[in-house]
This record gives structure tokens, C-alpha cells and sequence, in this order.
């Protein structure tokens, strides 16, 4: 059974499977965010949304690159985790099936190209308490704590 982070789901409402792969990016000492400006402002993992036929490693190095501008190397997975949330872009109650890994930084191709989104780069533990979801903040805590 895949862990449940952040609020129960409601039972009046009727929830649509949206798996995702997100990444807990490193860049020397120091962990990378992306920072996402609508529909709520918030630092979050670079991440999202799968599309049709691609695996998360292949959706993790598509998203990475669009929040962030960057290329990865080297993603492992971390684990999984779902949540209950309201997307309005899209008009619809998620479980989102978040597939964490943990890559490194491997070569920054310019702005990140999605609208609304902008990368910044913290030591650790600042990186960490600015993180908007608990899962998120559980899974890169234990990716930090790795040697």
C-alpha cells in the first residue's frame, strides 16, 4: 500500500488517479526548488504530471527540465506516496501518485521554459521548511540524509 500524506480524502467526492514523478534535485551541497506562482504560490519538488505512455523517469527528466531548465543525471527512486488534492488548472480532484527520485544537477540549458515556475537553490535545511507538502518534505528529508 502506497503512504498517504496531507489531508484524508473526502468521501462526497469522487477522485481521478493522476500519477507523477518529482525529484528531489541536487546541486553540490545544496537542494534545488522550483517555485510555482499559480494556482497557489509555493516551492515544490520540480515534478508532474506523466503523459500518456511515458514512464516516470521519462516524465521526471521532461518535467525537471520544464520547471527548472536543468538536465539531471543519475535519478534514483526514493519511494511513493499519494495525496488528495484540488488542481483548478485542469478543474478536477486528484489522488495524485507521486514517484519521488533524487538526481543531481547536471547541466543548466537556460530558463525554465513552463510559464510561472522559477528554480531556486537553498542549503538543506532552508530548502527543506520552505518545501509546501509534508510527503515532499518527508521523502527529500530522507534523500538529504543519505550519504
Amino acid at each position: 500500500m502506497i503512504p498517504r500524506y496531507g489531508r484524508p480524502p473526502r468521501s462526497d467526492i469522487r477522485y481521478t488517479p493522476r500519477p507523477g514523478a518529482y525529484c528531489v534535485l541536487l546541486q553540490s551541497n545544496k537542494i534545488m526548488l522550483t517555485y510555482q506562482a499559480e494556482p497557489w504560490p509555493e516551492f515544490q519538488l520540480p515534478g508532474g504530471g506523466l503523459d500518456p505512455g511515458e514512464s516516470p523517469v521519462q516524465a521526471l527528466h521532461r518535467e525537471v527540465y520544464e520547471e527548472t531548465g536543468h538536465r539531471i543525471t543519475g535519478p534514483r527512486w526514493l519511494g511513493s506516496y499519494r495525496r488528495f488534492t484540488y488542481m483548478p488548472e485542469y478543474d478536477l480532484y486528484a489522488e495524485k501518485i507521486c514517484h519521488i527520485f533524487v538526481a543531481r544537477s547536471a547541466l543548466r540549458l537556460g530558463e525554465p521554459p513552463e510559464p510561472g515556475h522559477s528554480v531556486h537553490v537553498f542549503r538543506r535545511e532552508i530548502g527543506l521548511d520552505l518545501l509546501a507538502n509534508s510527503g515532499d518534505r518527508i521523502f527529500a528529508e530522507r534523500a538529504l540524509s543519505r550519504p
